[in-house]
């Protein structure tokens, strides 16, 4: 993701490309679908067409999309789970992060424990669940988030500029898209609460000294999503046109297993489950601050 300035260009900027991300791993836009065209885009945005040209080139830098002139912008990558346990549901749509959320919010307890690189990813579904509520569409009665993510301080041997290891760059600019999706998400669920239209809101957010290798959703202590954070080398737009070429990890794109926990306490779901449930309970305890 492109970090610019704080100017109405960089929050467009970051807003369009937040919007077609989300659209392409809800299946808004499935895979080998076109994209609708710059124009219809822009139109439907509120944004010039500068804006759409510029966030389909960082699209094609992560690798989301393959554009060609004449030809149109085409999906090549959408947000893949593979599920040991489908329901009906999920059979006719595919399996998505999507549905997973809904049919956790559509609890009347609501609880989430994630590790990840940063919030991204879930920021754009949460905002979508939130939207879910202020139309009436479920009520739950209580969210719980709790999220894990690496020290501020830790050095990530990702994103990094791939000729330097001491330009600090990318470092500045995951800070900056993790601050920014963390305070959109905290804000979400907090205005939840306060408008009363959810009786009790919770939402902890900590910094572990870890770099991770994968992200992790555990809902409501039944059902858990890992997947590893796959190394890519891509080019980065930076703010004035500066393109470097970097080490980063796909994040939204990455392949997730998912796993249900059952009646039977040796099924291998349940012992998924549980394992990592474990796991992250040890790290909130004994490893966050």
């Amino acid at each position: 993701m492109q970090q610019q300035s704080g100017d109405a260009g960089g929050r467009e900027f970051h807003r369009v490309a937040d919007e077609l991300r989300a659209r392409m791993t809800d299946g808004t836009y499935p895979l080998h679908s076109f994209l609708p065209s710059q124009r219809d885009l822009a139109e439907e945005l509120g944004v010039s067409r500068d804006t759409v040209q510029r966030v389909l080139r960082e699209l094609v830098s992560e690798g989301w999309i393959q554009s060609r002139r004449g030809s149109g912008s085409r999906v090549v990558k959408t947000q893949r789970i593979q599920s040991s346990t489908p329901r009906a549901t999920r059979q006719r749509h595919g399996v998505t992060l999507g549905p997973l959320l809904s049919e956790a919010f559509e609890q009347p307890e609501v609880t989430l424990d994630v590790y990840t690189l940063t919030s991204e990813s879930l920021d754009a579904h949460i905002r979508l669940q939130a939207e879910r509520i202020l139309s009436g569409s479920i009520a739950p009665q209580r969210i719980g988030l709790r999220m894990i993510l690496p020290s501020e301080d830790l050095h990530l041997p990702y994103p990094s500029v791939k000729a330097g290891k001491d330009d600090d760059r990318l470092r500045d600019r995951l800070h900056a898209i993790t601050n920014r999706h963390t305070e959109s998400l905290r804000g979400t669920l907090k205005a939840l609460g306060t408008d009363n239209r959810v009786a009790s809101v919770d939402v902890e957010i900590r910094h572990a000294p870890l770099t991770p290798a994968f992200k992790l959703y555990l809902f409501n202590g039944t059902e858990a999503l890992l997947g590893p954070y796959e190394v890519i080398k891509r080019k980065i737009e930076l703010e004035k046109g500066v393109v470097i070429t970097a080490l980063d990890v796909l994040g939204l794109g990455a392949t997730l297993t998912h796993h249900v926990k059952d009646d039977d306490q040796n099924s291998p779901g349940t012992v998924f489950v549980d394992t990592w449930q474990t796991w992250f309970d040890s790290v909130w305890s004994l490893l966050t601050e």
